[in-house]
């Protein structure tokens, strides 16, 4: 991934392994919807360019695993990514983290929004990723995340 973010034009990647098997971070400098364009572009040229990497989701913020921390985040950031008219759907994945209530979680963030639920085909995703204490929020397009062997 290091190099991936190289080819990128990020001079200064940051890759770390977490305590979850199967997962790394990569942070850069660079904007990740931008970085996902790229990849993809590397991958239409050379489909077998990743050995081992089977997604790659970008983040866009990462906070402590709280439902009111989360709330107050997605509030802040959502007006920005939902317009008017956009359907969306909320998707929460936990790792090592129960406490965190699903639908709680969702329903609160949901109420926030005025705009139209489709769990089928939304306009928008919001995905939350939560890895024990740490949460990351992402506000997802429909071709955002990267599933190798599935472009």
């Amino acid at each position: 991934m290091w190099f991936t973010l190289l080819i990128c034009g990020d001079n200064y990647p940051i890759i770390s392994r977490l305590t979850f098997p199967g997962l790394i971070t990569a942070l850069t400098n660079i904007d990740a919807k931008r970085v996902i364009l790229k990849i993809r572009q590397i991958l239409k040229n050379n489909p077998h360019f990743f050995q081992f990497i089977l997604k790659i989701i970008p983040i866009d913020f990462v906070c402590e695993t709280n439902t009111k921390i989360l709330v107050n985040l997605i509030q802040e950031h959502s007006k920005a990514f939902i317009k008017e008219g956009d359907s969306f759907k909320i998707v929460l994945k936990r790792r090592k983290h129960e406490k965190i209530e699903r639908n709680n979680v969702i329903e609160r963030i949901a109420n926030l929004l005025n705009n139209k639920v489709d769990l089928e085909n939304p306009d928008k995703v919001i995905r939350l990723e939560v890895l024990g204490n740490f949460c990351g929020v992402s506000f997802l397009e429909r071709n955002d995340i990267i599933r190798i062997g599935n472009l």
